[in-house]
């Protein structure tokens, strides 16, 4: 799968995004060593912290059908960069080592960063 293709498949997934309260619609597309793809969006909630962030969305999906490692994920909210936050950094530093892909768009241009450019000091037991 090519990274123009995962940045599509997040597009496809951010169209379903329920955000009511921010109207900040998000999408991920998470690619799995299988080479299965796994889309995510932002589900908000009247109780904020009952709130999932795209990216969780499409891990919890991948880890709840049996996946463990992952390659890459593409983020995207509009035509510039949506970085992932800290706790969607944690929660991927949990199946991804460092060298995890995260693929965002910078006024439409694919940028291709590395978890630890994000997260240089994940916590790990």
């Amino acid at each position: 799968m090519t990274d123009r293709q995962l940045i599509d498949k997040a597009f496809e997934a951010k169209k379903h995004s329920y955000s009511p309260y921010s109207n900040f619609t998000v999408g991920a597309a998470l690619l799995a060593e299988s080479g299965k793809v796994y889309l995510g969006t932002n589900v908000e909630n009247s109780s904020f912290g009952a709130t999932i962030c795209a990216e969780r969305s499409a891990i919890c999906s991948a880890v709840s059908s049996g996946e463990r490692k992952f390659l890459k994920i593409a983020v995207v909210s509009g035509d510039e960069l949506c970085p992932p936050c800290g706790i969607c950094l944690q929660v991927l530093s949990e199946f991804c080592d460092e060298n995890f892909v995260v693929l965002q768009l910078d006024k439409g241009e694919i940028k291709s960063f590395t978890l630890k450019d994000f997260l240089p000091n994940a916590f790990r037991l």
